[in-house]
This record gives C-alpha cells, sequence and structure tokens, in this order.
C-alpha cells in the first residue's frame, strides 16, 4: 500500500507566506487588506442606512457618524477625497479662479 498525502486547500495566509518572501511587503499586502475591509464594512453599513432590503430592517434617524468618520479616514488611507472639489474653502467661494 502506498501513503497518499491529503492535500489541503491552503488559506489566504498561506498563499500570502509562500509568494511574498518578505516580511514588510507580507505586511504591506496584509495592511492594504484590511483596510479595504474596513471601507466594504463600513460602506455596507452607510448604505444600509439609505437602502431598504426585505431581511434588514430600516431603522428610524439612525446616526451613521461613527461609521461615515470610518469610511472617510479609511478611503484617506489609500490617498482618497470624499470633498467635492467645488472651489470653495471654509465656505466661502473662490476669489480668483483658476482660468
Amino acid at each position: 500500500m502506498e501513503a497518499t498525502e491529503t492535500a489541503k486547500p491552503k488559506g489566504l495566509f498561506e498563499k500570502l507566506k509562500e509568494n511574498v518572501d518578505d516580511h514588510e511587503e507580507q505586511m504591506v499586502i496584509l495592511g492594504a487588506m484590511v483596510r479595504l475591509g474596513v471601507v466594504i464594512w463600513s460602506g455596507f453599513i452607510i448604505t444600509l442606512n439609505y437602502v431598504e432590503l426585505p431581511m434588514f430592517k430600516k431603522s428610524p434617524g439612525g446616526d451613521i457618524t461613527f461609521p461615515a468618520s470610518i469610511f472617510t479616514g479609511a478611503l484617506a488611507t489609500f490617498g482618497l477625497s470624499t470633498g467635492n472639489g467645488n472651489g470653495k474653502k471654509n465656505g466661502k467661494p473662490d476669489q480668483n479662479p483658476k482660468q
């Protein structure tokens, strides 16, 4: 009889260790995945406040300040800004618009 090894499916972390040798690169990739997870989670919570789904009961007047701040902060770590960029600074219109 021949002994055969059962191949266990590799997890995400095992694949990461196998494909990326440098520990710092592994931490950068893992950090990016965690930040992306936070963006997805907070975006989902914000979306639930505005969209009514059959399986979730919408709470009236829910405060989404905390998830919105987490969402904005997590997007900022990726270099993205949620500002409207219409040329206003501190609520005042731009006095010298660039032509």
